[in-house]
């Protein structure tokens, strides 16, 4: 029996709930033998799992050493860093995924045989750069973090063509474009309802300002409603949002689903709706994995103008694009809302699911882990 080739899957993240690592995971384990290393549960289909301790953070820089610009201390003294080094020490593996800016300078230590892969789900540097402090103090540190170890990986990969153009400007590097397009799912659009029914399904975020959208719905004059699926990630703002929500009988906030059932939970509702104002550059060019949930969901699609998300509603016929990021932007297009109008739409994301199903994406990371494993470079 010819002995498989082995990989590491490297991600600072609870792994069986993070939808983009789990893909990787389900199309490797095919043919490699994979381990992976982060927190939580052990993903299907593994080798092994070697599981962080929930307490040992990826994040928690010094700020003293910030303040000296003494980056390289900073990076190998963070806890996932130190645990996941000694964890995997002596450790050999043929090729290493690694996700994000900060399992990357590990994953090139490890020196695996063939080579890395660099999966950068954010723009790093300016992750958080509607805080000014942040900015000034922290860019720094990414910028250098990227230049002297993302660098170096084998190939790269990102979640969109905004972030993927601004890692070449910066850095040199090209990435390609590996949407996070949701897996196929054989589904048919459900009739429209009276009224219709809008759903946003997330994380509950304040800087996401989830409440434009609970506004536009409650003061729309249209027949609709609108129900939240959301974690917990600010439960003083989920709070908030509950206690608007019940004001008024159109607008729920319900608990998170379970991913594997979130698109069949999804397929009950008429329209999909994220208005993500533009506050840092990472949101001005998302392309989050909801967009793609709604397509198999087979749902309508109203977002802001946000310009990646916005490209696939208007060049697919998905549904509309609010004029900007408000409240009286939303409702406008809340109130353009057909039973016919989304009924076109529903059938547009029936049509194109199978185009725009993440399988076509991970065929992109296959493609670019075969030429890696053959020696090719970028």
């Amino acid at each position: 029996m010819t002995e498989r080739p082995t990989m590491l899957i490297l991600s600072y993240s609870p792994i069986v709930g993070d939808a983009r690592v789990l893909k990787q995971v389900a199309r490797f384990t095919q043919r490699f033998d994979v381990t992976t290393l982060g927190y939580g549960d052990t993903p299907d289909g593994v080798v092994e799992h070697i599981s962080m301790p929930r307490d040992v953070r990826y994040n928690d820089l010094d700020g003293k050493l910030i303040t000296l610009k003494r980056y390289r201390q900073v990076y190998w003294r963070l806890s996932a860093v130190k645990w996941s080094m000694a964890a995997l020490k002596g450790r050999k593996f043929d090729v290493i995924i690694a996700n994000d800016v900060e399992a990357v300078p590990v994953a090139v230590k490890l020196r695996p045989k063939r080579g890395v892969l660099a999966d950068l789900h954010e723009y790093s540097p300016r992750l958080h750069d509607d805080n000014p402090a942040w900015f000034q103090r922290i860019t720094p540190w990414f910028n250098w973090v990227v230049q002297r170890y993302v660098t170096k990986a084998t190939a790269w990969t990102t979640v969109s063509e905004g972030l993927a153009a601004e890692y070449k400007r910066n850095f040199g590097f090209t990435a390609e474009l590996v949407s996070n397009a949701t897996p196929y799912h054989e589904l048919a659009p459900t009739a429209v309802s009276s009224p219709i029914r809008l759903v946003h399904s997330g994380a509950g975020l304040t800087n996401r300002q989830l409440h434009l959208m609970a506004e536009a719905v409650a003061t729309a004059d249209a027949d609709v409603t609108l129900d939240f699926y959301l974690t917990a990630n600010h439960p003083a703002y989920l709070e908030e949002l509950k206690d608007y929500a019940a004001t008024t009988d159109r607008v729920r906030v319900l608990d998170p689903v379970p991913y594997s059932e979130l698109v069949e939970t999804l397929n009950a509702y008429d329209v999909g709706v994220f208005l993500l104002p533009p506050i840092t550059f990472n949101y001005r060019h998302a392309l989050p994995n909801k967009l793609f949930d709604f397509v198999q969901a087979r749902l309508g699609i109203i977002v802001g103008p946000s310009p990646e998300m916005a490209a696939y509603v208007t060049n697919h016929g998905l549904g509309d694009v609010a004029e900007d990021f408000t409240v009286d932007a939303l409702r406008d297009a809340i109130e353009r809302l057909t039973v016919d109008a989304v009924a076109s739409y529903k059938q547009h994301a029936a049509d194109c699911a199978a185009e725009l199903a993440g399988e076509r994406q991970v065929e992109k990371w296959d493609r670019i882990i075969t030429g890696i494993m053959q020696g090719k470079k970028r």
